[in-house]
């Protein structure tokens, strides 16, 4: 068991660090794109599909590691007043609901990126699939950690954050 847990903290580790480098690299892309654009009125012919990609893959991972570290919406003014195990039935569902749109990205999203591999994108040449293949990806992911929720696994790795970032 040790040895699971310490192969999925790696995977974990991997897909936020892969997540924050293209949070990074798009945002690095982004001020290069506007300064050469301003100043040398140039631009790359590829910084804007790049950054679109970027995009998308950094969302749809965020959505997951959001589902990971439980920052889904909840109404916690009005469930504080229920009692403990509606509670325990509500989290259950919302579990259960997190599992079903984790399938559903899975199949959905790996239907849509088979169908998209046909074409390229124009700048880059690269598949379209590249941009879609994240859905199932995040599928994955957020099934696993659904799952891990479902069975009292604490998913959390952020405990100790607040909102804002600070401490």
């Amino acid at each position: 068991m040790r040895l699971f847990r310490k192969i999925a903290l790696g995977i974990d580790t991997c897909i936020e660090s892969v997540s924050l480098i293209g949070l990074l690299s798009m945002i690095t892309i982004v001020t290069v794109q506007v300064m050469t654009r301003k100043l040398f009125n140039f631009v790359f012919f590829w910084s804007e599909e790049v950054t679109m990609l970027l995009l998308v893959w950094f969302s749809f991972m965020g959505i997951a590691i959001g589902f990971r570290e439980k920052l889904h919406l909840g109404i916690d003014s009005f469930t504080h007043k229920l009692p403990a195990p509606i509670n325990k039935a509500l989290d259950k569902i919302i579990e259960l609901t997190i599992l079903a749109f984790g399938i559903y990205l899975l199949l959905y999203g790996w239907d849509f990126t088979v169908l998209m591999h046909e074409s390229e994108l124009p700048a880059t040449g690269l598949p379209n699939s590249t941009l879609y293949v994240i859905m199932p990806i995040t599928g994955v992911m957020t099934c696993a950690y659904a799952l891990l929720q479902l069975f009292g696994v604490e998913t959390k790795r952020h405990v100790n954050m607040q909102e804002g970032g600070t401490h």
